[in-house]
């Protein structure tokens, strides 16, 4: 698994996660997804040696994104943004990533939590939390993402457990589903901290 930070950055190898921090400010949902799907196509084609007029990037009804062209890449492709960080996943199975800001002045919206994931957030300082909730947040997001249900999966129907600062473990009880991921601190390019997850399903 590789982190990169560059949108000049090829990868050697899959899977692999680009957190892109930009000085972009997008305002809502549509600005988001566009500075989203023209960095991935920027960086899809340097990846696949192409012009970018050769990459076109889809999404199934639910949202997720697909490649399109070049047709038969066989590849899996997740996207995120926020504040201005934009966050890219490529592998050869479903894959999820997420980036979320650390706010550090609000309170957890404990009622959106797996009841395990709630007693872990209250057992925890109350300084630790925004850190440890977004942490938590980006892993769920990520999950559903790869599943391809996006949040028409309640988040309390599954739970997290971060097992120290660079990896997480997702139970899902509904699908019987175990699976294991990653987790970073960055900054975006206003240089706030965000966490962010990354998660490979290798089955449907």
């Amino acid at each position: 698994m590789l982190w990169l930070s560059s949108i000049d950055q090829t990868a050697p190898a899959l899977p692999a996660a680009w957190l892109i921090a930009t000085q972009a400010q997008p305002a809502n949902l549509p600005e988001r997804s566009a500075l989203r799907r023209s960095l991935a196509r920027t960086l899809l084609a340097r990846q696949f040696g192409l012009a970018e007029a050769a990459v076109e990037i889809g999404h199934e009804p639910a949202g997720r994104p697909l490649i399109l062209r070049p047709r038969a890449s066989g590849l899996h492709l997740s996207l995120a943004t926020r504040a201005g960080l934009v966050a890219i996943a490529l592998a050869h199975h479903s894959v999820g990533i997420d980036v979320e800001r650390v706010a550090l002045a609000s309170e957890p919206p404990f009622a959106m939590l797996h009841p395990d994931e709630q007693l872990w957030l209250e057992s925890l300082p109350a300084s630790a939390r925004p850190l440890a909730f977004a942490q938590l947040w980006s892993a769920k997001e990520a999950y559903v993402k790869a599943l391809g249900t996006g949040f028409a999966r309640e988040p309390e129907s599954f739970s997290v457990q971060l097992d120290g600062a660079e990896r997480f473990t997702v139970n899902d009880d509904e699908t019987g589903r175990r699976a294991a991921g990653v987790i970073r601190l960055t900054k975006s390019g206003g240089h706030e901290s965000m966490a962010a997850a990354f998660i490979i399903l290798d089955r449907a």
